[in-house]
């Protein structure tokens, strides 16, 4: 079988979970007997193909005359993106929603509809501009390549697995990662909103990452819940296991939250439960690890609460510098509000460190050797970490057990259950 994939992100070159995934999967499903066409926006040549063929969109040139493109895009909304719709890096600047009338196919839109594109591949202010562009490409890819079955990851390149579906009459699986209701809470874009919805309502099955995510999608999307199936997602084997990172040069317990320091991701809750903490253990560092545009006001409360000297920033970590950032945890948070998984406490548990994650998060449904808090809970998260801290024979415990749990969580099950998807779409 082989199926025509659509990413935003390939390894080396992410700024989250969504990147780290596919590429899990991939290997997966060339374990599966499944080749993989995988197109991104921009490649930069050092991305592992081992699992995959990988077509950088902005080498693929297009003929806008073609009939294919005509009325393809009769309004196309360009929007230069503002930081609650980016869903994996954030932007420091908000911008404006500009609405203009396009035709795909005309002459005088040359300049703008040009006969190859180069695409950034990053979430810029013309992110808007670039997933729809994508789709064209997209169109022009599907006609030059064979395959049986179209998967779009995530809603930026749910437009290109339309636009292939349309030109081929192929099947079209989406797979989503993040709704608009996990970004963003109650305060949706609805632009981002109705490009997710039509994704869904295009696609002729839709990949899950969790329950929690299913369950959204069939309730805030109307979509019938017989087209969602339900695909956790898996970790890759550490290739550092047994590195020596060296010394982590301070005497106390160390607490890690790792990732986008933004709304979902439940910051500012890390923040007030590690001074419930130290007011009972002063010899404990926090450290918040990653960007967003939340990590000013998470510095200023840190400030506010006269907890500088224990409390640490790193900035957006990747690769070996997360792998040391774990060998030298006693403890791994997740405190997300709204998590459709959440790959990292997978990551802490197998380099041996115990973790304390949120209900409201995909991993909780599949994970057992884990502190499951609510969210808000700021008093039983605090307890939790001080448990953790405090009692070896717990920590003992669940770093043994959940060591097992994660090693046995891998990329080739999830693999299969997806290549079983692509069978169900083809009947």
């Amino acid at each position: 079988m082989k199926v025509l994939m659509f990413g935003w992100e390939f390894p080396p070159h992410i700024t989250g979970g969504l990147g780290t995934a596919c590429f899990g999967l991939t290997k997966g499903l060339l374990h599966q007997g499944v080749e993989v066409i995988f197109v991104v926006p921009k490649a930069y040549g050092d991305e592992n193909q081992q699992a995959v063929r990988l077509l950088n969109a902005s080498d693929i040139s297009i003929d806008i005359k073609n009939s294919v493109y005509e009325d393809y895009w009769e309004n196309i909304s360009y929007i230069e993106v503002g930081s609650n719709i980016v869903p994996y890096m954030t932007p420091d600047e908000f911008y404006n929603i500009i609405n203009q009338q396009q035709h795909a196919g005309s002459l005088e839109n040359e300049s703008i509809l040009s006969k190859q594109y180069q695409f950034s591949g990053k979430y810029g202010q013309n992110l808007m501009e670039e997933v729809q562009r994508y789709a064209l490409v997209a169109s022009t890819i599907a006609l030059q390549n064979e395959f049986q079955v179209i998967h779009a990851h995530d809603w930026l390149t749910y437009p290109a697995g339309i636009a292939a579906k349309k030109v081929s009459g192929k099947p079209l699986v989406i797979h989503v990662h993040a709704t608009e209701f996990d970004r963003s809470g109650e305060n949706v874009n609805q632009t981002v909103y109705d490009i997710e919805r039509l994704g869904m309502e295009n696609a002729d099955l839709i990949i899950a990452v969790s329950n929690l995510t299913r369950n959204i999608i069939i309730e805030r999307y109307g979509i019938p819940p017989e087209k969602v199936i339900t695909v956790h997602n898996a970790v890759e084997p550490s290739s550092r296991e047994g590195v020596d990172f060296g010394e982590k040069y301070v005497k106390e317990k160390i607490v890690t939250f790792l990732g986008r320091v933004t709304f979902q991701k439940g910051p500012d809750y890390f923040v007030e439960a590690a001074y419930k903490v130290l007011q009972k253990d002063s010899n404990v560092r926090f450290v918040m690890a990653g960007s967003g545009d939340m990590l000013n006001k998470m510095i200023r409360r840190v400030a506010q609460l006269r907890m500088s000297n224990k409390f640490h920033f790193t900035g957006f970590l990747d690769g070996e510098n997360v792998d040391k950032m774990f060998s030298m945890s006693d403890v791994y948070v997740m405190p997300s509000v709204s998590e459709p998984f959440g790959i990292s406490p997978l990551e802490a548990m197998r380099s041996n460190v115990p973790v304390v994650i949120s209900k409201q998060s995909g991993v909780s449904e599949v994970l057992k050797h884990a502190l499951k808090i609510d969210f808000w809970d700021i008093d039983a998260m605090a307890d939790a970490i001080y448990g953790l801290l405090h009692y070896d024979a717990l920590s003992r415990m669940f770093i043994r057990f959940g060591k097992d749990e994660v090693d046995n969580m891998k990329w080739d099950n999830a693999a299969k259950l997806v290549k079983d998807v692509y069978y169900q779409a083809l009947n």
